[in-house]
This record gives C-alpha cells, structure tokens and sequence, in this order.
C-alpha cells in the first residue's frame, strides 16, 4: 500500500512539509506556535494531514472523542456521567489523567491546539491529535468546558448538545450484545449505535489500559465516593481535612455531609440536589461495576444459562435479573423525582404474574 507521504503530490504544500521534516527535522515545520508544557497549535497543513474520519455529527461522536481524549492523557479510569433533559443531552467525563495547565483551559478549544505533536493516534475511530476534536465538539454543542483540571491529578469536562440540531440515536437504553468472533477475540455484535454501545467499544478496545464507568450523575457521584473512600482509607478519611494533592475522582470521598457532597460534585460537574447527595451518602444509590464488567456478566449469564425465559408456566425471571431491573428502575425514576419533590420509599417492587411484568413505585411527597 502506498504511504501517506508518496500519495502527495509533488510540488504541493504537504510533499514540501515531508521534505523539510525529512531533511531538516524542525518541529517548527509543523509547529505554528508552542504555549509551553507541551501544548502547541499545529499549522493548519500539518492538521490537515492528521484529519479524523468524520467529524461531530451526532452525541455519540462528542462521546468517543471525550473518551479518546481522557485515554490520550493517560487516565487509567474514566467516568462519564450522563442524563438528558428535554431535548439537552448533559456529558461530564471525569478522569485520572494528565490533567490540563490552569492557562490551556481555554486554549484546548481553539482550533488545531494540541499535546500530541509527537504522538498522534490512530484507532478504530480514525487519527486523533490534530487539534480538532474539542474545538469541533465546542462549535456543535451548547456548552463546552473544563469543569475542573489539575495537572497530573486529572480532569472533569462538560459538555451540553442540544439534540434537536445535534441528534443521537433515538434508543439509549439497550444494552450491546457482545460476542467472540472466530478468532476469539470479543467484539461488539449487535444494539443501536447509541452512547453505551459507543463506551463499550471504547472500553473493549482500551480494556488492557484502562476502566470505564457509565451511569447517571448521581451513580457516578456514588461510584467516586466509594473508590475514593476505598482507595483513601479510613484513617486517611479521618485525619485529612483539604482535598489538595487528591487526584479530581477521589476528591469526592471527603464530603462530610449532603452539602458537602453537592458542592464537590459541582466542582466536577456533578450537578447533584442535596436530597440526592444525602441519598448517596445513605447508601440508598448504588455505586456502579465497571461497565464492561456489567455488560460481560450479562453476556455470560445470557448464554451459559438464561435466567429470563418462557414456558407453559408462564414467564420467569432470576432474582439477581429482578434486583438489578429494580435498581435501573430506581435510577429512570430519579429525574421524575427531582422535578416533583418526590422520594421512594423503597426500591422499586416489580412482581412477574403470567404473562405480566408489574412495578410499582411507593412513593412519598417532600415538603
């Protein structure tokens, strides 16, 4: 196959930049201006050489370039946080990585601003380091920011798109189906091409290097809390009084009550009622699996010895199937109960009868 370089033609802008790379080796060659620790902007021939497949043209792509973005930074989990609110789909992507500098929390949205001048990627998504992804996911979405970043403790970015002028797929609740291909290697089979099947591509890609986790803000909150107070300990929970020095995912664990808790998870665009908060720091909102892990349990127990199944007794359905639909139920529930004031009681009862499957949600109005 030919190489990229002998595609060019000669005389061209790119075929001059090769030959100057080859015989001089300048950076500056492709360097149109360096801001320091590593951060340049590219010019826009050496941009245009590193051009990505496609670019932002639905929610699912904003998703895959946030997670390449985090994976790029050498995070070695990564937590996204998402929730729709009439036609606005909210994205926090929170991260163990490299962190961004204090003065390139702006600049990394301008066009062909990057970090990766002598690392550019190439995956399953296309090449990533040109400098296009944020400032692309800027120009389509209604907010783009950088909740919170610290250099080598991480980073949280926030993203609002307004489905109506950027779609997404219109189901977002089916899980993908995964499966080994005759190699034996897992691959995503069959679902939408919605954000979950989107995340587990990545994490199956990625699953050598790093974690994913996905749920709602409120799950995600209850996640970083719980690896955070275990990965702090409770010595260390007890005596530490400022969250300075912790990397942004654990910072979480310190809240000391409900408050507490809202305020931090604000900070990483974790936007979360004191209601909520309190119902995470009581156990009541339980913290998530890494998501490749759920999806692969549930493949295994599909196809070893499935739990959900029809005879001439009726339908039949496993406990832990029951418990886990429960606590999805829960977590559906939670925007309905912000927006009136309400609160469960319990978890969700769901009762199998025939060919029926009822939920009932007790409830209660707060005042």
């Amino acid at each position: 196959m030919p190489s990229e370089a002998s595609d060019r033609k000669p005389g061209s802008d790119a075929a001059l930049l090769d030959f100057l790379e080859q015989v001089s080796g300048e950076v500056q060659a492709r360097v149109e201006e360096s801001f320091g620790e590593g951060f340049v902007r590219l010019r826009s021939s050496e941009a245009e050489r590193r051009q990505a497949l496609h670019d932002i043209r639905g929610v699912e792509d904003i998703v895959i370039e946030l997670l390449r973005n985090a994976r790029d930074a050498n995070a070695h989990n990564i937590y996204i946080a998402t929730t729709r609110d009439g036609d606005d789909r909210l994205l926090t992507v929170i991260d163990d990585g490299a962190g961004i500098p204090a003065e390139m929390v702006e600049r990394i949205f301008e066009p062909r601003v990057t970090s990766k001048l002598d690392s550019m990627v190439t995956d399953d998504w296309g090449v990533h380091g040109r400098g296009m992804a944020l400032y692309s996911i800027r120009t389509n979405a209604t907010l783009a920011r950088v909740a919170l970043s610290i250099t080598g403790l991480g980073s949280a970015l926030e993203v609002r798109a307004d489905t109506a002028s950027l779609p997404e797929r219109a189901d977002q609740s089916s899980l993908p189906t995964v499966e080994k291909d005759e190699a034996g290697q897992l691959h995503v089979a069959r679902g939408p091409h919605n954000i979950v099947r989107t995340a587990v591509a990545f994490a199956l890609a990625n699953r050598q290097r790093l974690t994913v986790y996905l749920g709602s803000p409120s799950e995600i909150a209850a996640t970083l809390l719980e690896r955070g107070s275990a990965s702090i300990g409770s010595e260390g929970l007890l005596l530490r009084r400022d969250v300075s020095g912790l990397p942004l995912p654990e910072r979480l664990a310190l809240s000391r009550d409900a408050a507490a808790l809202e305020q931090a998870g604000a900070e990483i665009g974790l936007h979360l009622s004191e209601r909520t908060a309190h119902r995470i720091l009581t156990g009541q909102i339980v913290p998530l699996a890494p998501l490749l892990d759920s999806v692969l349990s549930r493949r295994d127990r599909v196809s070893a010895a499935p739990d959900l199944h029809r005879d001439n007794r009726g339908l039949k359905i496993a406990e832990d199937d029951l418990q886990a639909f429960s606590r999805d139920l829960e977590s559906v529930f939670e925007p309905l109960a912000e927006r009136y004031y309400l609160s469960l009681r319990d978890l969700p009862r769901i009762r199998v009868s025939g060919e029926q499957i009822v939920v009932r949600f007790d409830i209660e109005k707060e005042l």
